[in-house]
């Protein structure tokens, strides 16, 4: 007979091995997923996944992108983890990871595409991530065809900044400085993140069935909760829309660590595990 301890652990394994595979919704097809099935400290599947290296040189971010598994790896658990260590030979003195998909979709009229993912962030306390800000976000792919930023449109589906219990969904469009998007802060709305610590689900849903570039929606939810939306009549500019919610998008993961909105770390920032970002599942659907 197992004892209360043991059945209580063999459920809560089965419970999250569970949570982590896309699911099934009413409506939608499962169109493209990766789950991170793999061996512990291995590299996650690059037939789906350009691991970005280097500094990018943007937002006075610190943190230079590496390929080691140290930095990304698959848990050997079917997630995705991200971790910033401090490295004093590195410029910027911080590595970390950072996934692009060589996936790309396109929301396709008439229907309704969701993009989603579970994650959750390492267990240091708020006081101990100053500096650290992970994100899962979409570019538009005409980014890597000659394309600039932020004409190509970036939907950032989930930010949060130095441990807070705060996420953050913004869109950026159009024109640098300044803008319909209010670039560089972009447009966007908060959420409240209840345990931290735990998995989430993150989604943004592109809605073309209007079959109306006015009507139609991007809506930010988190856990099933919408939280955010914008109209194409709120961008008011029909080029502009249809970069955003009518072209190629890929996806981002990464954890950056500094950078003009967190502001850098300081003393009680830590790195490793505690501070990074885990992802269960990346998904994308349709109607």
């Amino acid at each position: 007979m197992w004892s209360p301890k043991v059945a209580a652990a063999i459920l809560a394994f089965v419970g999250a091995t569970n949570a982590w595979q896309p699911p099934s919704y009413g409506g939608f097809n499962l169109v493209w997923t990766d789950t991170f099935a793999g061996n512990s400290a291995t590299s996650p599947n690059q037939g789906n996944w350009n691991i970005i290296t280097g500094n990018l040189g943007v937002n006075n971010e610190l943190e230079t992108y590496s390929s080691s598994t140290r930095n990304v790896q698959l848990s050997g658990g079917n997630t995705l983890q991200l971790v910033p260590w401090k490295d004093s030979s590195t410029f910027g003195g911080w590595t970390s990871g950072r996934l692009e998909s060589k996936y790309t979709f396109t929301p396709q009229a008439g229907k309704v595409t969701r993009a989603e993912a579970s994650i959750r962030f390492g267990s240091n306390a708020q006081a101990n991530k100053q500096g650290i800000w992970p994100a899962f976000w979409m570019l538009g792919d005409s980014l890597r065809h000659g394309g600039s930023w932020p004409n190509c449109g970036e939907i950032d589906i989930l930010e949060t900044v130095n441990g807070q219990a705060t996420g953050h969904g913004t869109l950026h469009c159009d024109v640098y400085p300044g803008g319909i998007c209010n670039e560089g802060n972009g447009i966007g709305g908060p959420v409240n993140i209840a345990n931290i610590n735990d998995f989430h689900t993150w989604r943004v849903e592109i809605d073309r069935t209007s079959n109306n570039w006015q009507s139609e929606t991007l809506t930010w939810s988190l856990d099933g909760t919408n939280f955010f939306q914008i109209t194409g009549s709120r961008i008011g500019n029909q080029g502009v829309w249809n970069n955003i919610a009518h072209s190629p998008l890929f996806f981002i993961l990464n954890v950056a660590v500094g950078g003009n909105w967190p502001g850098n770390p300081n003393g009680s920032t830590l790195d490793g595990y505690g501070s990074m970002m885990e992802v269960g599942y990346v998904a994308q659907y349709s109607t």
